[in-house]
């Protein structure tokens, strides 16, 4: 197995490259010279080779989020995959076996469509929801890997290619490929072509809580079979967040999984404002249900207990008090790094970053999963309208840097009710479930210990 390492976007790399500073949540890892030369190396093109020591470093890099792995050759192929689609009501699903050839079997679920779907392999009598559809399909493969596809998603040719080589890697157990909207004549199809939940950028990641990319649909991904097995599949009690369920489960039992965008699908958006609407809602109910799973990984905001409390007072009318929080817990990092001969001044630069990130990170919750609550309490105050014009602001500056094609009016607007569609479903669910998790901040520690390998 021919491993080689690509460095993340943001990794930093210090005194000669024996210091590492980069990953999410953002760690500092420190190298012995030997160990900097041989990343160095392996950042250079060269593979990593089959020495213990050599692997269990380049596993740290690369589930630390600092590199990205890629390999050489795949002894897996399409013909080892079985693809598995459910589908209600879709006819055009009916298209997808001609489209998906390549793999060893294609799995029609129809979870109760009306009238029932012409070639489908399975059919449930009445709707299950898609975890069961989806739970039922993979039950009928006998291929190592299943690839999980909505009915409105078209593969771009080649896809599977850019994802098998990552399952040379035993410890790799899912992979997903970048799901971008496809273009099209309206506001809407302008708006997901650049907004969509399901796209989840240009840069590969480790898929878990925390990360940049901390979840993948199943409108597109290749899963190990018996990893399923393990699991039991789908929780079938949700009718949303069932994927990004399975995805933290297998985080939690310690195997990896990759989102790698150079492997692309198509992705159908939804035909009207009302069914956009009503998606976005849907996908915030599911937060109170994962939260009860998972905890603190379903937190809309993840920071330090220092940085809420910086903010806090800024938003209060306390400047100096921020200020003064801000800058004494600043202070506190260069001393904690300076064992690892992290300079003061890139200490500084990471505790300023941190607290910028947790502003960003304020600003996005409470006019979307706490908007219920926040903003009228902002809209209160002078000091909080400015602060929620600032948030709008925030939708201006990101509609002149994508250039969505569509007007500016439309943009906010659309960017507006995606927050509150989502938002209301993130009370509801918390009202029906009966709980405040998924409403709750994470204030654990936003960095880890500097690593000594």
């Amino acid at each position: 197995m021919t491993l080689h390492l690509t460095p993340d976007p943001g990794l930093r790399r210090l005194a000669d490259g024996r210091i590492l500073i980069g990953g999410a949540p953002c760690r500092v890892l420190r190298l012995g010279e030997d160990g900097a030369r041989l990343v160095g190396r392996w950042f250079r093109g060269a593979p990593v080779g089959d020495a213990p020591a050599h692997r269990q470093l380049a596993d740290r890099l690369v589930r630390g989020g600092l590199a990205h792995p890629w390999h050489a050759v795949a002894r897996l192929t399409p013909a080892d995959v079985t693809a598995v689609v459910p589908v209600r009501d879709h006819p055009a699903a009916a298209a997808l076996p001609r489209l998906l050839a390549e793999c060893a079997a294609t799995v029609l679920v129809d979870d109760g469509s009306t009238p029932p779907l012409p070639g489908a392999a399975v059919r449930h009598p009445v709707s299950r929801g898609p975890a069961a559809a989806r739970n039922t399909g993979w039950r009928q493969a006998r291929t190592a890997l299943v690839a999980f596809l909505d009915a409105d998603v078209v593969p771009v040719p080649g896809w599977l290619e850019e994802l098998l080589p990552h399952f040379e890697d035993p410890s790799v157990a899912a992979v997903a490929p970048r799901v971008r909207s496809r273009s099209g004549p309206t506001a809407l199809d302008r708006y997901e072509e650049h907004r969509s939940p399901l796209d989840l950028g240009r840069q590969p990641a480790v898929v878990r809580p925390g990360s940049r990319v901390s979840y993948v649909p199943t409108a597109a991904l290749v899963v190990r079979r018996d990893a399923l097995e393990r699991l039991g599949g789908f929780d079938e009690s949700l009718r949303y967040g069932e994927d990004v369920d399975l995805v933290w489960r297998l985080a939690a039992g310690g195997a990896q999984v990759r989102y790698e965008p150079t492997a692309r699908v198509h992705h159908t958006p939804r035909a009207t404002w009302t069914a956009w609407a009503r998606q976005r809602f849907g996908y915030g109910t599911s937060a109170a249900a994962l939260a009860l799973r998972h905890g603190r990984a379903a937190a809309p905001v993840r920071a330090s207990a220092w940085s809420l409390a910086a903010w806090a007072a800024l938003t209060a009318g306390h400047p100096a008090a921020a200020a003064a929080t801000a800058l004494g817990s600043a202070a506190l990092l260069p001393r904690r790094l300076r064992s690892v001969g992290v300079p003061p001044a890139e200490s500084l630069r990471l505790a300023l970053f941190g607290h910028l990130g947790a502003g960003r990170q304020l600003a996005d919750a409470a006019t979307r999963a706490w908007w219920p609550a926040a903003v009228p309490a902002l809209a209160a105050t002078r000091r909080g309208r400015l602060l929620l014009a600032a948030a709008l602001g925030r939708h201006v500056l990101d509609w002149q840097r994508v250039r969505p094609g569509c007007a500016l009016p439309h943009w906010v607007a659309a960017r507006v009710a995606d927050d509150l569609a989502y938002g209301a479903g993130v009370w509801w669910g918390a009202l029906r479930h009966r709980t405040t998790v998924p409403l709750r901040p994470d204030t654990g520690a936003p960095g880890r210990a500097p690593e000594r390998p």
